[in-house]
């Protein structure tokens, strides 16, 4: 194996075994609670809370989207990856804050779009899965003391196309967004307008085509955004733990805040 590519390989090994490890110990830093609108509607999710929570302080938020493997109803799943980063221990220090992983349904979607096409065009309505997760970050703001200006929107796979919508189709109400391997409306790009955005891909997933990444990035770029781009080589689909391991993604987020 050359040596560039064994380094990557290193070191995309190394992340991964280190946010497995991570994955197993967040069920115990993410507590388990459900929403329920005011129609009967529920969604579960799990909730990461700052270490010793003062609400005289304000604390950021991010809004964690995961992939399709991890829909159901059992509210546990949607902790399997990437997430856990957020729950690491140096991590819990240095970034307090709240993390919130609304569990999707079974056969719905963040957002009703093909992922394996080339392109796509967003429905005119969210999906029920994404009006109920932001009904649950809005439940939040009311109950928690979280800072209006820094509400973050992060999200893989089926997750990545979750950042996208959530962040064109409610401009103004996320800091910044992290997507990866995900993909959207391209025609929607100027409604992100100036949202700080990092977008992540490998350039062999056979799931989600590196083209959707390619193609939001540069009409984000087209429309005057604020886009970094990292594209990974040979990591397949499973490009979430090497992006979530970048170690300037954390600071990087946490320094973005909303225009007033």
């Amino acid at each position: 194996m050359p040596s560039k590519r064994r380094s990557a390989w290193v070191a995309a090994t190394t992340a991964a075994a280190a946010l497995s490890l991570c994955g197993a110990l967040a069920a115990q830093e993410f507590e388990a609670r459900v929403f329920k609108d005011d129609q009967g509607r529920s969604l579960p999710y799990r909730l990461l809370k700052p270490r010793d929570y003062d609400p005289g302080k304000k604390y950021p938020l991010v809004l964690f989207f995961h992939g399709a493997g991890e829909r159901g109803d059992d509210n546990q799943a949607q902790l399997k990856n990437a997430v856990a980063v957020f729950a690491q221990e140096k991590n819990l220090k240095k970034f307090p804050c709240f993390v919130v992983v609304p569990q999707c349904p079974s056969g719905v979607r963040w957002v009703e779009m093909d992922w394996g096409a080339d392109s796509g065009v967003a429905p005119a309505e969210p999906s029920s899965a994404m009006r109920l997760g932001m009904a649950t970050l809005a439940a939040l703001q009311n109950e928690f003391s979280i800072d209006a200006r820094r509400v973050y929107a992060a999200g893989i796979s089926m997750g990545g196309f979750g950042v996208w919508d959530a962040l064109s189709r409610y401009p103004g109400r996320f800091a910044a967004g992290v997507a990866v391997c995900g993909g959207g409306d391209e025609s929607k790009a100027g409604a992100i307008g100036k949202t700080p955005v990092w977008a992540f891909h490998s350039d062999d997933d056979p799931i989600v085509k590196v083209a959707r990444s390619r193609n939001m990035v540069k009409a984000l770029r087209d429309a005057g955004g604020k886009v970094r781009y990292t594209e990974y080589q040979k990591l397949g689909h499973v490009s979430w733990d090497r992006a979530f391991g970048e170690p300037k993604l954390l600071p990087w987020l946490f320094s973005q805040r909303r225009a007033p």
